[in-house]
C-alpha cells in the first residue's frame, strides 16, 4: 500500500488528469469519499482545466446523517460552479430473496427529498441486492434474462437520467 498525503497526492491527481491520455470519452465518472477534502478540490481545479468537467451526480444514502453530508456536497459545489447533474438514493430498501418483501433498512425517501428541496433532477434510487454484491465479490455477470433486467433496472434508470441531463 501507498500512503500520500498533501503535495504528492495532489500531483499524483494532476498527472492522472493531464498526462494520462484518455482519447475520446463518453463519460469519466470519478467516485470519491464523502465530504469536500483537498482530494475533491483538486479533482475539480484540474478537470476544469482539461474541459473534462460536465458536472457532478450527488449519491447519498437516505438517513439524515449522510443527507447533512449531501448539503455540504451541495454548497462545495455550488461555490466552485460545477453543475449538478442530480441525486442518487443509494442502498434504498432491501428487497428479501426469499419472498419479496421490501425493507427499508436505512429508511427511504432522503435523497428524494432533498432533490425536491434543493430544485435538482433525483435521479432514482439503487437498493441493496444481494444478487449485485454476488457479481460486485466474484467480477462475473452471473445472472441472466428476467432477473438480470430486474437487477439493472435501477442503474438504467439513473443512467438515462444522467445522459438526459
Amino acid at each position: 500500500a501507498v500512503v500520500w498525503r498533501g503535495p504528492k497526492k495532489n500531483a499524483m491527481i494532476k498527472q492522472f488528469f493531464t498526462d494520462v491520455v484518455w482519447g475520446k470519452l463518453d463519460y469519466l465518472i470519478i467516485d470519491t469519499p464523502p465530504g469536500t477534502s483537498d482530494e475533491q478540490l483538486s479533482c475539480i481545479e484540474y478537470l476544469k482545466e482539461t474541459n473534462f468537467l460536465s458536472g457532478a451526480v450527488l449519491v447519498t444514502t437516505p438517513q439524515s446523517v449522510s443527507i447533512v453530508d449531501v448539503r455540504k456536497e451541495i454548497s462545495f459545489c455550488k461555490k466552485l460552479e460545477v453543475p449538478i447533474l442530480g441525486m442518487v438514493e443509494n442502498m434504498s430498501g432491501f428487497q428479501c430473496p426469499c419472498c419479496g418483501e421490501v425493507t427499508d433498512i436505512f429508511s427511504r425517501g432522503g435523497g428524494e427529498k432533498l432533490a425536491i428541496e434543493t430544485g435538482m433532477k433525483f435521479l432514482g434510487r439503487i437498493p441493496i441486492e444481494l444478487k449485485w454484491s454476488e457479481m460486485e465479490d466474484t467480477g462475473k455477470m452471473s445472472i441472466q434474462g428476467e432477473e438480470r433486467k430486474a437487477v439493472m433496472q435501477p442503474f438504467k434508470q439513473v443512467i438515462q437520467g444522467i445522459t438526459s441531463a
